[in-house]
């Protein structure tokens, strides 16, 4: 017997009815507060506020030397924050939960929150410019516009979106609320183990929580895009199965009458008997124009069948007689001769 956890594991026979997540005024709230704190952020390290200080203190701090023993563990850790090997696995599972409900809306919402991922981050990374801790020259300074790449932290924001869209394409509430909880503390630790590391300021971390919450907040402005291009990629893959299987014949409809080949000589005469055979057997109608051909070309050498199955010679031919005086093949018995 099968138990429920492998019963899950087959694919379900039709599609399930998923709502898409709507931008309702709370999620406007939250997409709003977290623009104001991105923005919030930015000008702080433009400014060379406070925030910049404690960037500096954290980074003279030196947590890795502090801990030495974390730094094995944290050092493979922080691949869940790197987006080739994160989006190789979260792409994995939602690839088979598409076979399984068939829809292509979890790959769909993927590859569109990655999109905005690698646009929104790497625009700002490449505008700013920022310096990462190794590679800082003043103590105190920002370090922007100096031809850096590090604010946003990609690590953390991408740890936000890839496993905040488990979250976001849960099915019931309950899952929602663990994955929720799962995906925000694998994005705090990505990027504290960045801060403990030393490749990132820790407003460099700031900004990619925030920049990574944005785009699971923004996702539903997309949901009509990703159901239309999901039409689209099913319907190409009809016509293309439509050409590559190539024009099918069409099935003649059954329960016609269907003619019956007769001699020349009864299908010649016509009358009630012929017309009676003619539509006695049901079958397929042969077209208009070739049902009388057909009769009259296959009425010269086909034969009226018994009701046994035995085909009867027509009229006035005779079955030629044995030859007796042909001697039997050598090496081969002679068989006794039967028949008239």
């Amino acid at each position: 017997m099968r138990t429920d956890i492998f019963a899950r594991l087959d694919r379900e026979p039709e599609p399930p009815k998923i709502e898409a997540p709507r931008m309702s005024r709370h999620r406007i709230a939250l997409f709003g507060g977290t623009l104001a704190f991105y923005v919030a952020i930015v000008w702080a390290v433009l400014i060379t506020s406070w925030l910049v200080a404690l960037d500096w203190k954290v980074m003279l701090f030196r947590p890795y030397q502090q801990w030495p023993e974390l730094h094995a563990f944290l050092d493979y850790y922080v691949v869940l924050g790197q987006r080739g090997p994160t989006a190789v696995m979260v792409a994995c599972w939602l690839g088979w939960r598409s076979w399984r409900q068939h829809t292509l809306r979890p790959l769909l919402v993927l590859g569109t929150s990655l999109l905005l991922l690698n646009v929104t981050v790497g625009a700002v990374k490449l505008g700013l410019g920022r310096l990462g801790p190794h590679y800082a020259t003043q103590i105190g300074s920002a370090e922007m516009f100096a031809g850096g790449d590090i604010f946003p932290s990609g690590h953390t924001a991408n740890a936000v979106v890839t496993w905040g869209i488990l979250a976001y394409l849960a099915t019931t509430p309950r899952a929602r609320r663990y994955l929720s909880a799962v995906s925000a503390t694998v994005s705090l630790g990505v990027g504290l183990t960045t801060v403990y590391i030393g490749t990132h300021w820790l407003s460099d971390v700031l900004l990619g929580w925030a920049a990574g919450l944005l785009i699971l907040l923004a996702l539903p402005w997309f949901e009509p895009l990703i159901a239309r291009t999901e039409t689209w990629i099913f319907a190409v893959r009809e016509q293309w199965r439509e050409r590559r299987g190539g024009a099918r014949p069409a099935s003649v409809p059954g329960g016609g009458p269907q003619p019956v080949l007769l001699p020349q000589s009864m299908a010649a005469d016509g009358g009630p008997v012929a017309e009676a055979v003619a539509t006695a057997a049901p079958g397929p109608v042969l077209p208009a124009g070739h049902a009388g051909a057909a009769l009259r070309a296959r009425a010269h050498t086909g034969h009226p069948a018994r009701p046994g199955g035995m085909p009867v010679a027509p009229a006035g031919v005779r079955r030629p007689p044995p030859h007796t005086d042909r001697a039997p093949r050598a090496g081969s018995p002679a068989r006794p001769m039967t028949g008239g």
